[in-house]
C-alpha cells in the first residue's frame, strides 16, 4: 500500500509541477520584456521556491559564521539530481546565476528561463578558444557583482557522494582574483536520484560554507584548493550517510 501510495503521490506531483512549471515559465518570458531579470529577480526565486513546496519538498539553509554574503563568489556546488537548480537559487542569499551546459538552453521552458536570466552557456568542446570565451564572459559576470554557481563534479551523482571535483571553474575563479564558497546540498538524493522518476518525501539542508580567498594565491597552490573544497562539501554528505570525514 504505501509503494502505491508513493507512485499516485509521484504522478500528482509531477502533473502539477509540469502545470505550474510551463505556466509560470511563459510568464516570466513575457515579465522580461519589462523587467530586466539581469537586475530584478525576485518573481524568479519565488517560482525556484514554489517548485519545491510543490514538490513536497521540506527545506532549511545553514549558513556558516565566516560566508561572506556581500562578496561576489564563485560557488562550488554537488550535482545530485535535475533539482539543483531549484535549490541553488533558492538557497544562496545573493544575486547568483550558474554555468549550464551549452545543451540545456535548447530544452522548452526551462531553457528560455536560463537564457533570459543570463546565465552562462558552457560548450562540451574544450578547445582554448573555447576556454578563452567562457573565461571573458565569467569575468564580464563576476566584474557586474554576479555571482556564479558551478557543479564542479560534470556530473549527476549516482551514490549519492560527491565525485571528484574538475579544476576549470577553480581556475577560472582564481584568474579573476574571486573567492569561492564550497556548497554542500544534503538529503537531495533521498528525495530523487538521476535516472529515476520517482520523488520521495525528504527534507534538503543547503550547507553555505566559508567563504575562501583565492586573490593572491600562487597559481600552484590550486591543486590544493581542489582537494579542500571536495572535503568540505563532501564532509555533511559523508554524514548524513554514516561517514565522518575529517575536514
Amino acid at each position: 500500500m504505501k509503494r502505491i501510495y508513493l507512485v499516485l503521490r509521484c504522478v500528482l506531483i509531477w502533473i502539477l509541477s509540469a502545470i505550474h512549471f510551463f505556466v509560470v515559465c511563459t510568464f516570466l518570458v513575457i515579465l522580461a520584456i519589462f523587467i530586466d531579470p539581469r537586475k530584478n529577480d525576485r518573481p524568479y526565486r519565488w517560482f525556484f521556491r514554489n517548485i519545491l513546496r510543490l514538490a513536497g519538498v521540506g527545506f532549511e539553509v545553514k549558513l556558516a559564521p565566516g560566508f561572506d554574503r556581500e562578496r561576489t563568489s564563485v560557488f562550488i556546488c554537488n550535482h545530485v539530481n535535475v533539482f539543483d537548480a531549484f535549490v541553488i537559487y533558492s538557497a544562496i542569499p545573493q544575486f547568483v546565476r550558474g554555468l549550464e551546459l551549452e545543451s540545456h538552453f535548447r530544452v522548452p521552458a526551462y531553457g528560455w528561463i536560463m537564457r533570459i536570466g543570463g546565465n552562462i552557456p558552457v560548450s562540451r568542446n574544450n578547445s582554448p578558444t573555447e576556454f578563452k570565451r567562457l573565461m571573458r564572459r565569467v569575468k564580464e559576470a563576476l566584474d557586474d557583482g554576479i555571482s556564479l554557481v558551478a557543479f564542479a563534479e560534470g556530473t549527476r551523482t549516482l551514490t549519492g557522494r560527491v565525485g571528484p571535483f574538475r579544476k576549470g571553474a577553480f581556475i577560472m575563479a582564481h584568474h579573476a582574483g574571486c573567492p569561492i564558497v564550497p556548497m554542500s546540498i544534503v538529503g537531495s538524493f533521498e528525495f530523487n536520484r538521476k535516472g529515476s522518476w520517482m520523488l520521495y518525501p525528504s527534507t534538503i539542508v543547503v550547507h553555505i560554507h566559508d567563504t575562501i580567498q583565492t586573490q593572491g594565491m600562487p597559481r600552484c597552490d590550486v591543486d590544493a584548493l581542489v582537494e579542500r573544497a571536495h572535503r568540505i562539501v563532501s564532509k555533511p554528505l559523508n554524514e548524513a550517510l554514516g561517514t565522518r570525514t575529517e575536514q
